[in-house]
């Protein structure tokens, strides 16, 4: 198990944004939990030493979160995350995690280009509705989204970039997403153990740093319950455009070199 300050210092950070993430903060602050483990250890090792707390703030989300569901998201969904999980499963000796983040970064860039183009819509009076469950559509989002949540816990994007549009109540959107990205993380645990992710020591770490879960996770709600929908909304774009440039930023850096 890592012992060294320098180990600690980059994980303690790390474990408290994705905790702020999964308390429903948006996927930005989840991102960058990998990345900054990966200063100090290989990005393999800081995704097998998160995962196991990533069940655990699951697992505090999906009770604070416990009476706020759209059902009808997830029966679209979910059955496209597995299809992505497995495809991911079956491509991971295969696949250039880094051309994924830059593909997954660019597609997200559009999309918040496009949300900034119905804002001015918006304001000349031509704001478009919510739009419906488009099955066909959440499929294949949901597909690309559990295959980026595989290969690079970057699963956040692609499944914003569907949801969001639905313009779902704040508090009803964090409580789907719980539902869905939990469902997602505890299914990646069998493929993650069949490809010898987990040893004693990437275990050992996960548990010596478990205890920062819960109140990250806690202090993401806490947040989150007491912001408007016209303040929600903004930050969640904010927050993908944020993710977005990090994925592309990794992404070419990594092709670059």
């Amino acid at each position: 198990m890592p012992t060294d300050f320098i180990f600690y210092a980059a994980a303690v950070p790390a474990v408290i944004l994705v905790g702020l993430s999964k308390g429903g903060l948006g996927g930005a602050f989840a991102l960058m939990g990998v990345p900054i483990l990966a200063l100090v250890i290989s990005p393999v090792q800081a995704a097998a030493i998160l995962l196991p707390i990533m069940i655990v703030m699951d697992i505090f989300s999906l009770w604070i979160w416990r009476h706020y569901n759209d059902a009808t998201t997830l029966k679209v969904m979910l059955p496209g995350a597995m299809i992505g999980i497995g495809i991911g499963w079956l491509t991971a000796s295969l696949v250039s995690t880094e051309l994924i983040r830059l593909l997954v970064g660019l597609i997200a860039i559009w999309f918040v280009g496009l949300y900034v183009y119905e804002r001015y819509k918006a304001r000349r009076g031509k704001e478009p509705p919510p739009r419906p469950q488009q099955p066909v559509k959440g499929t294949f989002w949901a597909t690309i989204s559990g295959f980026t949540s595989f290969v690079t816990h970057a699963g956040g994007p692609p499944f914003q970039i569907y949801t969001l549009p639905l313009r779902l109540d704040p508090k009803v959107y964090v409580g789907t997403s719980t539902r869905y990205f939990a469902i997602v993380n505890a299914v990646k645990l069998i493929p993650y153990f069949a490809l010898g992710q987990f040893d004693a020591s990437n275990l050992s770490a996960s548990f010596v740093l478990m205890p920062l879960a819960p109140l990250a996770t806690l202090a993401g709600a806490w947040i989150v319950k007491r912001l408007r929908p016209e303040v929600f909304y903004p930050l969640m774009y904010l927050t993908i455009l944020a993710t977005s440039v990090k994925l592309v930023a990794d992404g070419m850096n990594a092709l670059l070199h």
